[in-house]
């Protein structure tokens, strides 16, 4: 059974592939998320492990999401283009999002567990919720988390 590829390998390998293969695009958006993981690496002193690479790069899409809202309000169309294909990239680096079921289950299974009964106790649900995700291996974004809370939770 071969060995498993670690997430920061996988980019570097797919990165000197694109520069060999003279596509810009695909070589800026890895040398982007290369820089990062690397940055994240120095300032952890430490090499980052698959969960801690899949982070850094969840926060490089939300950076580009967020770019791409700013893009469209300011009416820039070839931006938005560029950003959004820089977002599917970064995408198919990470394991698949945890679907509305699954946040929702989390949701529920948390308040549970934890006894929420209003927003005051949000931190701790919310906690109890993204560690379940985490342990199922199907990461999710905090908003969503978060929306998903507030509605059960009555905010």
């Amino acid at each position: 059974m071969p060995e498993r590829v670690s997430l920061v390998d996988r980019i570097q390998q797919d990165l000197t592939a694109a520069m060999k293969a003279k596509d810009a695009d695909r070589t800026s958006a890895l040398r982007m998320a290369k820089a990062a993981l690397v940055n994240r690496e120095i300032e952890k002193k430490a090499p980052l492990d698959d969960a801690e690479a899949a982070r850094v790069l969840q926060g490089l899409v939300r950076q580009r999401e967020d770019s791409v809202f700013q893009f469209r309000k300011a009416n820039r169309p070839e931006l938005v283009q560029k950003e959004e294909k820089e977002i599917t990239l970064l995408k198919s680096y990470l394991p698949a999002e945890a679907s509305e079921a699954d946040i929702q289950a989390a949701v529920e299974k948390a308040v549970a567990e934890t006894g929420a009964a209003s927003l005051k106790d949000m931190g701790k649900a919310m906690k109890a919720a993204m560690a379940a995700l985490e342990a199922q291996g199907k990461p999710a974004d905090g908003r969503k988390v978060s929306d998903a809370m507030r509605k059960r939770l009555g905010g």
